[in-house]
């Protein structure tokens, strides 16, 4: 019997005003939500084979239960919406809400992925390499061109990782090695990509994602 993988995608509900806030100056309240919709939508097309595999348990876990309005219904109208499991993140802090997703799943997986929505070249080929490198590390990380990172993956807890960190800055991926190194961890990281948080991040933002509008 194969080991179990777990994979969790973060995602907040496309509302104007709330979703992509720090796009807002650039694109419109609604622009930012238009947006925030079409990275999602694109994050759960490029993650979509890992479906086929019965190894792999899927979870999409969103900000909040207000957040079901929109969910519920987009997962009812994909094809293989059955293998997502919905849930609610836990928590007022991002940290915490990720620590206790991720050891949430690793209580029957022996491993576990954690993603976002605002990269586009993730994708199912990054999340395997993941999956690939936890066999032989503790921690596996997609860094971020800004200095965080858009994928974080383990094979048991490490809360080190969670714990007093500035989202949101230049330093996570670094404070995340320092953390690491300290409690004598091992960690893999897959090529740095891009992630759409600023303004000056839309210039990555590949073609058949913009609107007239950006």
């Amino acid at each position: 019997m194969p080991q179990k993988r777990h994979l969790i995608v973060f995602a907040k509900s496309p509302k104007a005003g709330l979703a992509k806030t720090r796009l807002i100056p650039a694109l419109g309240a609604d622009g930012a939500a238009a947006l925030a919709k079409r990275l999602f939508e694109h994050t759960m097309e490029m993650v979509s084979p890992l479906s086929l595999r019965a190894d792999t348990a899927l979870e999409l876990c969103v900000a909040g239960a207000q957040d079901d309005d929109f969910f519920k219904p987009w997962l009812e109208q994909q094809t293989g919406s059955a293998q997502w499991q919905l849930t609610h993140q836990q928590g007022h802090e991002l940290g915490r809400r990720m620590q206790t997703a991720l050891e949430s799943a690793l209580q029957h997986a022996s491993c576990a992925i954690l993603i976002g929505t605002d990269a586009p070249s993730l994708d199912h080929e990054v999340v395997e390499a993941a999956f690939t490198a936890l066999a032989s590390n503790d921690a596996v990380f997609a860094p971020a061109f800004d200095g965080g990172y858009t994928l974080i993956g383990l094979r048991a807890p490490v809360p080190e990782l969670f714990h007093d960190i500035e989202w949101g800055s230049a330093r996570v991926m670094q404070t995340s090695r320092d953390r690491l190194r300290a409690v004598k961890k091992t960690w893999h990281e897959l090529p740095p990509m891009h992630d759409i948080d600023e303004p000056s991040d839309l210039i990555h933002l590949p073609s058949h994602l913009r609107s007239k509008s950006n």
